[in-house]
């Protein structure tokens, strides 16, 4: 099978990202002799410089791991909870009936910062100044602007031009958005980064002891401060067409830290695929594959209409299962187990017939009845108004890519997966606090997130907004073992089609033989049957996007079946990057691939 890439192969060490930079961090840090996860840390921290469009300082992070040391699987969950102050009350004493894409408001405790710093301690070797040096050098001396960046500032720039005026500084040239390939710099985030190590060195030469100085100086230091001021004093214009404070302080900062965890799992075909938990979306790949279990996928052609008809109504129903069932553990019951359970993905697997369903069909877990939010509708004032600050989710049709006939970009994701020579694995989906999110934090140099927009304003939902409670992410990295043994990464951007995209990979990979890159390569899909997790958390049930490589008759029988089939450009479905790793003797065999969606993702090793 033709691929645009080769699937890179070697023993020293692999790093596959969503942007070319990362990987080249990534991998300059395994060659200085630092593990997967030192190099996992500078690459997420690079980043936060060289893709602010997708992810920013003030941000979230989902991590899944394997320590060859500790011998299993583990979840970093650097996902920041509700402020004290976000209750659904104070919303609704607003006016509001949904929380807002944009501004202080939909902001919750900045999470990745924490994450990262937990693994460098717990799993690392290196110190925070050599992590950081890369990531200092591309804030001050400038990162060449991506064709998707620029046009997510163009989005944004008159708004920046007229009320976020400290974003301004920073990503417009005399008013103007830069050009693609100018370097673009950010001196405030450099300095903001070396107030960290000033403040890590002042515990003196102990690499555990610096790393703490600097967690407390995000948490209770500078960083927490000049947030809690920001969000006293800034009203900030977002989509809600008013000017709000946020409700974000230094207490709900000082409150709170990354935790490891537990991953969720399922045994499939000899190879058990571990996710976090239901604080994300990740389960629902889980659930697909248990669904399709009852299927006979290897006898399926991959470019086949039973192929995609199959595996999209099986997402349909895990995707369901999303909105009625999934939350933050610590706060409402998900029954993972039962949702994973062989007879109920029997019962519901009997949903799937030749037809496209059109119902959102959430089940029943024993006596339980599943119970689904309700979606406010948005007035034509209110759509009008959100693209006027850059928020495109609008039409229902939600092409991730850049090349999007619609145009316009919202805040997207990053990916990495990385493995060094000792066997350390690290998958890691970080985003949020882009630059369409909220202004720039003048005296920081970045803004902060709106990872509250995915909860519910309405109470007794699973997804409900509650002060502490994690609303619930897409962010969702896979890590697969196979036989046992660690093998597989993969992860993409795409909001809600992140999980869809990996199944299908993994199908293609598992079930027809393809290597990671024929499998990342290879013409995709996803449904658009379920209600976006970002605002106006639009839903179009029964529709099918698809890349026209698929041939014609594929496309025809799939309408023919039932699907509302929206067929999009060539290499717009996914951006997707994996690495695995076949133990043998000697040296184990590394492999990475990268997908040439979007033209930024890269795959670096030997």
């Amino acid at each position: 099978m033709f691929t645009t890439r080769p699937e890179i192969r070697g023993t020293f060490g692999m790093a596959s990202t969503t942007h070319w930079i990362a990987s080249s961090t990534a991998m300059a840090i395994l060659e200085k002799g630092g593990n997967a996860f030192d190099a996992a840390v500078a690459a997420g921290f690079v980043f936060q410089v060289v893709t602010p469009h997708l992810y920013g300082p003030c941000s979230e992070s989902a991590i899944l791991l394997w320590s060859s040391a500790r011998r299993k699987v583990e979840v970093i969950c650097a996902q920041g909870v509700a402020p004290k102050g976000a209750s659904p009350g104070h919303y609704r004493s607003l006016g509001l009936s949904m929380m807002p894409a944009t501004g202080s408001l939909s902001a919750c405790v900045p999470g990745s910062f924490d994450g990262w710093m937990i693994m460098l301690r717990d799993y690392g070797t290196l110190r925070l100044a050599e992590v950081l040096e890369p990531a200092i050098y591309y804030a001050a001396t400038g990162y060449p602007v991506v064709a998707r960046l620029h046009t997510a500032i163009e989005t944004v720039r008159e708004l920046f031009s007229s009320e976020w005026r400290a974003s301004a500084q920073i990503y417009l040239r005399n008013g103007a958005t830069p050009p693609v390939n100018e370097l673009l710099s950010n001196p405030q985030l450099a300095r903001t980064y070396r107030r960290l190590i000033a403040a890590a060195e002042s515990a003196g030469s102990d690499r555990v002891a610096q790393i703490e100085s600097a967690r407390a100086a995000w948490s209770r230091g500078f960083v927490a401060e000049a947030i809690d001021a920001f969000c006293r004093t800034r009203a900030v214009l977002d989509t809600t067409g008013g000017r709000n404070y946020g409700v974000l302080r230094h207490a709900d900062m000082a409150g709170w830290s990354a935790t490891v965890e537990e991953p969720v799992t399922y045994d499939y075909l000899g190879y058990t695929v571990a996710k976090c938990g239901p604080w994300t979306q990740g389960p629902v790949l889980l659930q697909s594959l248990a669904l399709l279990r009852h299927f006979d996928v290897a006898s399926m052609d991959p470019f086949g209409a039973p192929f995609v008809h199959t595996v999209a109504e099986c997402a349909k129903l895990a995707f369901a299962d999303r909105e009625a069932w999934y939350g933050d553990p610590k706060f409402v019951p998900v029954p993972m187990r039962e949702l994973l359970a062989d007879d109920y993905a029997a019962k519901r697997a009997q949903l799937v017939t030749g037809r496209a369903l059109n119902e959102l069909l959430a089940g029943a877990v024993g006596a339980r009845l599943p119970r689904m939010p309700t979606f406010p509708k948005v007035s034509p004032e209110e759509t009008a108004r959100a693209k006027r600050m850059g928020v495109s989710d609008l039409t229902g049709a939600r092409f991730i890519s850049e090349e999007s006939p619609r145009g316009g970009v919202r805040g997207d994701t990053c990916h990495m997966d990385i493995i060094d020579r000792w066997g350390n694995m690290v998958a890691a989906t970080p985003s949020g606090g882009f630059l369409q999110s909220n202004p720039v934090i003048e005296e920081l140099g970045f803004c902060l997130n709106s990872r509250l927009q995915m909860c519910s304003l309405e109470e007794g939902v699973h997804n409900s907004l509650q002060p502490g409670k994690r609303p619930r992410t897409t962010l969702s990295p896979t890590l697969v073992l196979k036989d046992g043994e660690p093998y597989l990464m993969c992860g993409t951007s795409g909001g809600d089609q992140q999980d869809q995209w990996a199944l299908i990979f993994l199908l293609r990979h598992i079930h027809h033989g393809m290597n990671l890159q024929e499998a990342l390569d290879a013409a995709s899909f996803h449904s658009e049957h379920m209600p976006s997790s970002f605002w106006p958390r639009t839903f179009t049930p029964g529709v099918l996007s698809i890349e026209n490589r698929f041939p014609a008759q594929v496309i025809e029988e799939l309408r023919a079946r039932g699907h509302q089939a929206r067929v999009g450009k060539e290499w717009t479905e996914g951006r997707l990057v994996a690495a695995a790793r076949e133990p043998r003797e000697g040296n184990a065999l590394l492999k990475a691939a990268a997908s040439p969606r979007g033209m930024e993702c890269y795959a670096a090793g030997r």
